[in-house]
């Protein structure tokens, strides 16, 4: 019976340090998100691409919104193209954003980022 408690002991020990492991570490995702927005904004070739892919964006919202499947599909692999091109640390990064804590000062940092390159989109 001692066996069978000490287990569960360290079973349940053992799953929030097994959790804590798997989450993203923030300042990592923060340091990359700065060197992504960087390059970005300093390659005027990117930067098209950055906004074509952020319109595209608010396109696939709306296509997703009236429910036309057939578009939003044509509009995921554009989107999917154009994140090719602005390059694998791109799509790394929000893969990874995918599993953070998006209440995180962090990952709000980040978000503020490309908040603000949004707004070279605008102009």
């Amino acid at each position: 019976m001692n066996r069978l408690l000490i287990v569960a002991i360290l079973a349940i020990c053992t799953v929030p340090v097994y959790a804590w492991a798997q989450q993203p570490d923030a300042s990592k995702i923060k340091a990359d998100a700065q060197k992504i927005v960087a390059a970005i904004r300093s390659d005027k070739a990117k930067t098209q691409i950055y906004c074509q892919l952020n319109s595209l964006s608010d396109e696939i919202e709306e296509a997703a919104r009236v429910k036309d499947t057939k578009k939003v599909e044509t509009l995921n692999q554009r989107a999917d193209d154009l994140e090719k091109q602005l390059g694998p640390e791109y799509r790394a990064l929000f893969d990874a954003l995918e599993d953070a804590d998006l209440d995180s000062n962090d990952v709000q940092d980040i978000i503020s980022m490309f908040d603000k390159l949004d707004d070279v989109c605008r102009h």
